[in-house]
């Protein structure tokens, strides 16, 4: 187990590196991570947000939808009378999932290999933060709606600029940012601390529903913020 205890979580300050593009950086700081952290990364997601149950537990019987960017699966089972999808971009989560039991599916949020609505829901809990520009924000909220049948919802979470419950103090100047992931040491297996940075765009209020309604696919029917998050749940046009 851990030798001592990990460095307390901040946020650094995210430089636009002009020498790289924005697959670059997403791959960089984002994919790679998740693809090191996966199992450290598995351990400490288990529980589930009350606010993201609820929506799971409030569909209708015999529902048929997707989780996009799942992780470990920790949701496609919260409602055994409703079929979830998993699908990921991170190859080591999905085989977390997988190992579950889970349907589970790596693909890129930003071309999902699915028709057009053909879901009966669609979730996005805590991916639209990892794309570095809003021009791929959109892309990925409109991918959502794309799947999703007239009539279905879709939720969408996303950090917060405004942290309340946690640790981490932002910058309201500094939207973009990088926020460490920290494997502790580990004496046994002779491992020193190793820090991951993790690419975020800090959302501010109002700001994912000007995104989800310029797609111009949906109808906002709540919009609230939850556990740093702001979160949208979402009517498809």
């Amino acid at each position: 187990m851990s030798s001592k205890k990990s460095t307390p979580t901040q946020a650094f300050l995210y430089e636009n590196k002009k020498s790289l593009n924005p697959i670059t950086e997403e791959q960089q700081y984002v994919h790679d991570v998740y693809e090191k952290i996966a199992q450290h990364f598995s351990s400490t997601r288990y529980k589930p947000w009350p606010v993201v149950e609820e929506f799971f537990k409030e569909l209708e019987i015999g529902s048929i939808g997707i989780d996009v960017g799942c992780g470990n699966g920790k949701y496609l089972d919260v409602n055994r009378n409703i079929y979830i999808i998993g699908a990921d971009r991170s190859s080591n989560l999905i085989e977390i999932s997988a190992s579950r039991g889970f349907e589970s599916l790596i693909c890129d949020a930003l071309k999902l290999p699915y028709r057009n609505e053909c879901f009966d829901f669609v979730t996005s809990i805590a991916v639209i933060h990892h794309f570095t520009t809003p021009e791929r924000r959109i892309t990925a909220i409109k991918e959502l709606f794309r799947i999703a049948k007239p009539g279905s919802k879709v939720l969408i979470y996303v950090w917060a600029m405004e942290q309340t419950e946690s640790r981490r103090k932002f910058d309201e100047n500094y939207q973009d940012v990088f926020v460490p992931w920290v494997i502790p040491a580990d004496k046994n297996e002779k491992r020193e601390e190793i820090v991951y940075k993790r690419y975020y765009h800090l959302f501010k209020k109002g700001e994912l529903d000007e995104l989800v309604l310029n797609t111009g696919l949906a109808k906002i029917i709540r919009s609230d913020y939850n556990k740093d998050n702001w979160y949208v749940i979402a009517i498809k046009k």
